[in-house]
């Protein structure tokens, strides 16, 4: 599903305007890049999911072509984790909403 269609979803079952829709997504995608970027906080959806900045340290890494060892830096990730709720959705312990 892409996000036109996701926005077509939402307002049809919400009864709300697809534009209005749209906005609303939009606003959430910003909300997320802020929070993302300002790496102090976390974006929690509770049952749904949670956004953050993570910091990867250092380490030693091998290609796995040549076998060669090679230093991988430091790095800033966003690590996005599943809830409780959305889980059991995948496991089939409970059904979609």
């Amino acid at each position: 599903m892409n996000k036109t269609e996701l926005i077509d979803k939402i307002s049809e079952r919400t009864g709300v305007s697809k534009s209005d829709t749209e906005k609303v997504l939009k606003g959430f995608e910003e909300i997320a890049q802020q929070v993302v970027a300002s790496g102090g906080e976390k974006l929690t959806l509770t049952g749904f999911m949670s956004i953050e900045q993570v910091q990867r340290k250092a380490r030693t890494g091998r290609n796995p072509q040549t076998g060669e060892t090679i230093q991988v830096p430091a790095s800033t990730a966003v690590k996005l984790t599943a809830g409780a709720t959305l889980k059991d959705v995948a496991k089939g312990k409970r059904k979609p909403a």
